[in-house]
């Protein structure tokens, strides 16, 4: 996923975030449609309202997430955005444990953005909506999991995000020369499934099977998996205490799931039916 973002940012002096955003959106609609084909008539109200909804949270993320990256680097960015499924694994926590944890994730935030000298605040903003939007993002693919089969929910969501970004994509491809729309149709293709269709995808059948927690355990690796994208694909390093403070927010993260309540994936276990038991009244003499 992070390698997918890598290279879609290498695309900005083309088509700007907004029009990577757009271009990612169009290919995955088109991919999950194919794989999931969804029948209209099939569908419901209570059904497709939560896929609406993670559309327009994906819209959010990922015009945020993009917006960050181009102002503060792909590492940085994607560091702070993990202080979304942070938050949501310790909402309405008052255990000192998981207050610590906060802290230590404050601290990482401070080593992130308070060691690097003009630092690019709207990059910085940009990062925490995109943090925001990733805890709705993991709510709504649960929900969105659940009321439909499949990856129907992701290919939903996937086609209002393409179908709302849809007047980006034309103004940032408007004036591309051909050899240029080339190049950013197949770096489009290449994030489009890389990012977007099977990221997506998997998440939304993990977040079928496993509890919420869980998921935000495994997402804990996403960080250093965009500090590495970061520097392989575009070149960006981070300093001794960023590194430091990436650390800080990802093992944040994993202490405050893990020594929350044991997790166990949310299936509702039918309940046996109790035998009535023999009457133990005693029997009448007649």
């Amino acid at each position: 996923m992070q390698m997918g973002a890598a290279i879609g940012a290498t695309i900005f002096p083309l088509v700007g975030p907004a029009g990577v955003v757009a271009l990612r959106q169009s290919v995955a609609a088109v991919a999950l449609l194919a794989v999931s084909r969804p029948r209209l008539r099939d569908l419901t109200w209570h059904g497709v309202r939560p896929a609406l909804l993670l559309g327009l949270v994906l819209v959010s993320m990922n015009l945020a997430i993009y917006g960050a990256i181009e102002r503060i680097g792909l590492g940085l960015a994607v560091t702070l955005e993990f202080l979304g499924p942070l938050a949501l694994a310790l909402v309405g926590s008052r255990r000192r444990l998981d207050l610590l944890c906060a802290a230590v994730a404050g601290l990482g935030v401070v080593l992130l953005t308070g060691t690097v000298p003009g630092i690019d605040l709207v990059g910085i903003g940009l990062a925490l909506v995109a943090a925001a939007s990733w805890a709705a993002y993991i709510v709504l693919s649960r929900r969105a999991g659940r009321t439909l089969p499949g990856v129907q929910g992701t290919a939903l969501a996937s086609v209002l995000a393409a179908v709302v970004t849809s007047p980006l994509l034309v103004l940032a491809v408007a004036g591309l020369a051909p050899d240029e729309l080339l190049h950013v149709a197949v770096i489009g293709l290449a994030i489009g499934i890389l990012s977007s269709a099977l990221p997506y995808s998997i998440d939304q059948v993990v977040l079928r099977r496993l509890p919420q927690q869980l998921f935000s355990v495994l997402q804990s690796v996403q960080p250093a998996a965009a500090a590495l994208a970061g520097l392989v694909v575009l070149g960006q390093t981070l300093g001794v205490w960023q590194v430091v403070g990436l650390a800080l927010i990802s093992v944040g993260n994993v202490i405050a799931v893990c020594r929350r309540a044991p997790i166990t994936a949310d299936v509702e276990r039918p309940r046996r039916r109790r035998s009535p038991r023999p009457s133990r009244r005693p029997i009448a003499e007649t």
